[in-house]
């Protein structure tokens, strides 16, 4: 079976994975001229469903339960177990108790617990909740690490102008995200930074609570951190706005002083694809299937809807072959 999967995206990277492990011989095309740009390369790389549920529905936690585990799987060693931890400054303690209050998995954890667990963090917050089965990993590195193992596994890659002739499959899964034609959906407008400075260490994601502004520092390598994230309900992918500098780093600087004087390495935004209910789906549209609406929750879904979304051409490839076998059994009757 030949099956095109439309976009480079973590849908579709994750898709052409499950496609591929299972025996199709799978196409992915990308109208872009490389695997970077798409909203999957600024994404923050959290893999934190029992975070999540603080704003997101059930599923989302029941679908992202096992993403560490099926990265870590794929791709070994890009997958770091450190958990997440959550903090807010005195004045917002009031926002951890309801942090925790809409959550699961977490134990509380007061400044002596924090100060081992972040050392450039002590003395900054006296109470945090710590979230120990939550993961993280750098998206870019992942991004290109999968490519480059699907490409080992016989995938093959048409980018840019290469992505536009595309017949002869037997299936096709759209991965496109918010340039899918689904009038259903809606863009999500995400900005980061990423900041580079020596003079901070962090071993896991770090949330800020804040009653307006909340904020992620994520570590990544060469003592860069990637900070994030907004979400404006706009489908706008100008630059980043002065109002959004201004309190991203406001945030960064809150959660240790040591970012003022951080360089700003790289600004970014990203259009995620939402839905009315911000919940993913996987659909059928006659032969096709299409992955979308994973809004904020990129790698964190992405393994799980692959996986849907292969059974789902699996299964139309096996209702297809047991019709042709009924048709034959009739005619042969």
């Amino acid at each position: 079976m030949r099956v095109l999967v439309k976009g480079a995206g973590v849908a579709g990277l994750t898709a052409a994975f499950e496609l591929a492990a299972r025996g199709a011989a799978t196409t992915v095309a990308e109208t872009r001229p490389a695997i970077e740009g798409n909203a999957s390369w600024f994404a923050g790389g959290m893999l934190a469903p029992w975070c999540e549920r603080e704003s997101a529905e059930q599923p989302v936690l029941d679908l992202g339960r096992d993403a560490a585990d099926w990265w870590d799987a794929v791709l070994p060693g890009q997958v770091i177990r450190a958990g997440t931890l959550v903090v807010a400054a005195l004045r917002d303690t009031g926002e951890l108790d309801r942090f925790a209050s809409r959550t699961s998995g977490y134990r509380r954890v007061a400044e002596d617990e924090i100060s081992l667990l972040e050392p450039d963090l002590a003395g900054r917050f006296w109470r945090g909740l710590l979230f120990p089965d939550e993961a993280h990993l750098d998206p870019r590195q992942a991004m290109v690490a999968l490519h480059d193992k699907l490409a080992a596994m016989g995938v093959e890659f048409r980018f840019g102008a290469d992505a536009q002739p595309v017949s002869g499959f037997d299936r096709q899964i759209d991965c496109t995200g918010i340039a899918a034609a689904d009038d259903r959906l809606r863009g999500v407008r995400g900005e980061m930074l990423i900041l580079r400075t020596p003079d901070i260490s962090l071993s896991r994601p770090v949330r800020l609570l804040h009653p307006r502004f909340p904020l992620y520092a994520v570590p990544r390598a060469d003592t860069q951190f990637m900070i994030g994230a907004t979400m404006v309900e706009s489908q706008s992918a100008g630059p980043v706005t002065a109002r959004s500098m201004m309190e991203l780093l406001g945030a960064a600087y809150a959660l240790h002083p040591a970012f003022g004087e951080a360089g700003i390495v790289e600004t970014g935004v990203g259009i995620r694809p939402a839905f009315p209910d911000n919940l993913p789906r996987v659909e059928a549209l006659g032969t096709a299937v299409a992955i979308n609406g994973l809004y904020r929750h990129g790698f964190l879904l992405a393994p799980a809807m692959a996986r849907q979304a292969a059974d789902l051409v699996f299964n139309q490839d096996a209702t297809k072959e047991l019709a042709h076998e009924t048709d034959g059994q009739r005619r042969s009757a």
